[in-house]
Order: C-alpha cells, then structure tokens, then sequence
C-alpha cells in the first residue's frame, strides 16, 4: 500500500489520502481492513498535531457511504465477509463520532443491556466500542458489569479489548486497574492495557506510566515471555 512509501518518505500522505477516498464504492472486505489498518496508523501519527480532528472528518467521509449500503442488520444471501465488513465499517465510523451510528450504537447498546434486544456477535465489539469511546463513568461500569456475567471467556475477551476505548483520564486507569485485577486472567491482561493504548493519545501516555509504575509485578508474572513482547510492542 502507498501508506508504507509515505512513512518512508517517498510520497505526500495527502497523496495517499486521495487514492484512499478512490475506493469509496469498493465492496471488498480485505481492501477496506487495510484502509482502516492504515488510516488507524495515520490518526496514531497525527494524534498529537492539529489535524487529529481533520482525519476523523476524513474517516467519516470516506466510510460512511459504505456504512449507508450495509446498514446494521444482514441482509438475505450476504457471506461472511459482509458482516466482517459491516462489523469493522460501522465500529471505525463509531470511533470517529459519526453523529447517526453513535446514536445507533446507543440504542442498540441500550436495548442489549436490558436485555430487550441481544446483540449480534459480531456487532458487540464495535457497539462497546463506540459508546465507551464517546461514553462515561456509567458506561464503563455497565461493560465491567456485562463482563462479570459474561458466562462464555469468548465475550469477556471482546469485552476486555474493547475498554480502553473509554478518554477521560480517571476511568482509563481504573481500567488499567482493572486490567491487573483477578477479573482479568493473567494472559489476558496485555489485552486490556494494549487496548489502552492504541484508544487514545492520554491512554498511550498512560498505559506506558502504568507498564513502568508496574514493571516488576508484570515482569514476574510473564517471566520475559512473548506476553511481555507483545506488551512493550503495543
């Protein structure tokens, strides 16, 4: 992809940015994941600058036609890939604040959790997704809730990943807390910082005051393991 030229050097990121809004009407699955990879590398790098708030205007632009064709329900006859697809379109439309999915995303969340309306798997990590993003102190505590009565380790993992979505600076440490918790099996603890941060500019900042404040407890508990690879890489 161009993205690796423009880190590179080799070419403008405005230039890669149009070839990114030519695939506006591409249907593939695999072509859209590697945009989203993409422009998730990208607003990472622009996080600290002024054009943070610019690029989300571009994600919403660029996926939301896509967002309107696939709606949030399956339709008759559509694969796999299609609810791959709906699943990763509507989760990075979440992310952005684009106003008619978040207020989706609400609804649906809301109607899950009072067990109105269960939601599809394979839309719950983008619906957690998005009103943790954009959510509060009770959002987080109705995630921690559902994920103390999940009974499937399938759902705690969705949900674990999913909570360093949450931006204001005290509910992300009590979910870097949380992460060290015996809520959280010890294999899966990397999930929730590394969830921490790659969710936002402060949740990068403060996953990597926590892995310091730390370090001896997670380096005994993975005794220089993949697991603590893995968590200095994120």
């Amino acid at each position: 992809f161009p993205l690796s030229q423009a880190r590179a050097g080799i070419i403008s990121t405005v230039e890669v940015l149009k070839v990114m809004e030519a695939f506006v009407n591409e249907p593939n699955y695999t072509v859209w994941s590697d945009l989203s990879c993409n422009l998730g590398i990208l607003s990472t790098l622009l996080s600290h600058t002024d054009f943070h708030e610019e690029i989300q205007v571009f994600v919403k632009d660029v996926f939301s036609p896509i967002g309107e064709r696939l709606g949030w329900d399956p339709k008759p006859g559509e694969g796999h890939l299609d609810a791959l697809l709906r699943g990763l379109v509507l989760g990075k439309l979440g992310k952005a604040g684009h106003k008619a999915t978040l207020e989706e995303a609400r609804r649906r969340f809301k109607d899950h959790v009072e067990g109105k309306h269960i939601l599809a798997a394979d839309l719950r990590s983008p619906v957690y997704g998005t009103v943790l993003k954009h959510g509060d102190s009770s959002t987080l505590d109705t995630m921690l809730k559902l994920h103390k009565q999940a009974d499937m380790q399938e759902e705690k993992n969705r949900i674990e990943r999913v909570l360093g979505a949450i931006s204001q600076p005290e509910l992300i440490q009590k979910v870097l807390t949380f992460a060290l918790s015996e809520e959280v099996r010890p294999q899966d603890t990397v999930s929730v910082i590394g969830g921490v941060a790659g969710g936002s500019k402060q949740g990068r900042k403060a996953a990597w005051k926590f892995i310091r404040d730390n370090w001896e407890e997670l380096y005994n508990r993975y005794q220089g393991g993949f697991l603590i690879s893995r968590l200095i890489k994120v």
